[in-house]
């Protein structure tokens, strides 16, 4: 078992103001920074060989903040460790796709796994690319442990495999921004629900 120490970004003005971020390439806020710096103490000691990303630069920049506060190599940084795309949902708040995109939002929220938001990607595709890079992860560093710098929906995906929830309920544990959370990958994948 791999030890994964998964990390959402710091906090940016897009997630002040509610907005969809998606792949949107969205900067760390004034705010979004001191989350990165304070978490940097609450990880030291944590056994930690490598820290990776995603490419977006709010995680990115998240991932270099901790790696160069903890001497850490930043080892990877990688695309399938984004959020899921939005399409034309980018950039906008709930109540207005809610309003402006009913027939979508509706059926979205029926079966958020199976259908995304117009020109975006579904849940299932978002766990599949983050699981298919974890697994790399995994295999290459079978018993160590590194910090995996992603995003809400994405780390949530990751959480509802190692705790066998179904991807129905993924939107139901996104993670806070810069807040840790603990988890064991299994070498070599494992049960994807």
């Amino acid at each position: 078992m791999t030890r994964l120490i998964l990390v959402r970004h710091g906090a940016t003005e897009w997630n002040r103001e509610g907005r969809y971020q998606g792949h949107s390439d969205t900067p760390l806020s004034a705010e979004g920074v001191a989350q990165a710096q304070r978490l940097i103490e609450r990880l030291r000691g944590k056994m930690v060989g490598q820290v990776v990303s995603s490419d977006l630069e709010r995680a990115h920049a998240t991932a270099r903040i901790l790696a160069e506060g903890l001497h850490l190599p930043l080892t990877r940084v990688d695309p399938r460790l984004r959020e899921i795309d939005l399409g034309e949902w980018e950039g906008r708040l709930a109540s207005e796709i809610a309003v402006d995109d009913a027939p979508a939002w509706e059926a979205r929220n029926q079966n958020p796994v199976d259908i995304g938001a117009p020109g975006g990607e579904t849940t299932r595709q978002l766990a599949q690319r983050v699981w298919s890079c974890l697994d790399e992860l995994a295999a290459q560093v079978p018993q160590g442990t590194a910090l995996v710098v992603s995003h809400g929906l994405s780390l949530a995906t990751v959480l509802c495999r190692v705790r066998g929830v179904p991807l129905q309920q993924a939107s139901e544990i996104i993670p806070e921004n810069a807040e840790p959370v603990e988890v064991h990958w299994p070498v070599g994948g494992g049960a994807t629900r």
